[in-house]
């Protein structure tokens, strides 16, 4: 009971975070994104507790059931966010990250907790450090997204010769690309590593490292696009407009890999599977 009020009154905070944008964005006031930032802030530590107190009593990351994953991927989100802006010092960046964390968080908010037991099977180091990764790993390739959304439009608004407050608000195309760069250089080695630890617990667990389960065919897929936007920025130079539009991209494929497979197709992975497990 403790944990749910926790993640209502962190859902609380990030609506009011996300509100802060909204005016700085609408009555151009750098001072509500600066008090929106620190909201956010202080949502994330809310939301920490909640989470925090969710793996002690199950013995594991609470992301083995719907609720679960909504909530602790808006925290890595609102986490990532954070970095972000103590990195680049963007405040725009919240006007695009703090809805979609409220968005997810208040999915787990709303959603009826199962019970907090958990299989032995599932109370394993490497699972946690899989789901660690994973979900941060996500998160990074979510802020990618968000920086490519920004470069798009920013870019549209030079060539349109438009001027307006989203044109004042949006940084320099440079920017927004070093943005991107930096979330895909962080992001896709946790990503790899979350895979790496997921096919070490898979080995312990089921006697093999890699049974081409729908979950794991469609990482790897999400894998391959983002190890592609990787290469062709090394090797080929890409920046700018192709990148940022990859971003876009392979945020979709990561939103269909992260929700659509876990809730409609049959894998040892989906919500459904790993209910099962919880009370065995």
């Amino acid at each position: 009971m403790t944990a749910t009020l926790f993640l209502r009154l962190a859902a609380f905070t990030y609506l009011l975070g996300a509100a802060g944008f909204m005016v700085y964005l609408i009555r151009r006031n750098d001072q509500a994104a600066r008090v929106a930032t620190w909201i956010i802030g202080a949502g994330f530590g809310l939301h920490g507790l909640s989470i925090l107190l969710r793996a002690l009593a199950s013995g594991q990351l609470p992301v083995l059931d719907l609720i679960g994953a909504l909530g602790f991927f808006a925290w890595t989100l609102a986490g990532v966010y954070l970095v972000l802006y103590w990195r680049f010092g963007l405040l725009i960046l919240g006007v695009f990250a703090s809805p979609l964390i409220l968005a997810l968080v208040l999915g787990a908010a709303i959603i009826p907790p199962g019970p907090p037991q958990i299989a032995p099977i599932l109370k394993s180091l490497w699972l946690t450090l899989h789901l660690g990764t994973v979900f941060t790993g996500y998160a990074f390739f979510g802020l990618a997204f968000g920086a490519g959304l920004m470069y798009l439009l920013q870019e549209r608004q030079i060539k349109g010769k438009r001027t307006g407050t989203v044109y004042r608000r949006l940084p320099s195309l440079g920017i927004l690309d070093d943005m991107n760069n930096y979330c895909l250089a962080i992001g896709f080695p946790m990503m790899t590593l979350g895979i790496i630890t997921g096919a070490i617990y898979a080995q312990l667990t089921l006697g093999t490292y890699w049974r081409w389960d729908p979950k794991e065919v469609w990482s790897l897929v999400l894998w391959l696009v983002y190890a592609a936007l990787l290469h062709q920025r090394l090797a080929v130079g890409w920046r700018g407009r192709r990148a940022a539009i990859m971003a876009v991209i392979g945020f979709t494929v990561l939103c269909f890999t992260f929700m659509g497979v876990s809730l409609w197709l049959p894998s040892y992975h989906s919500f459904e599977s790993l209910r099962q497990m919880r009370v065995q």
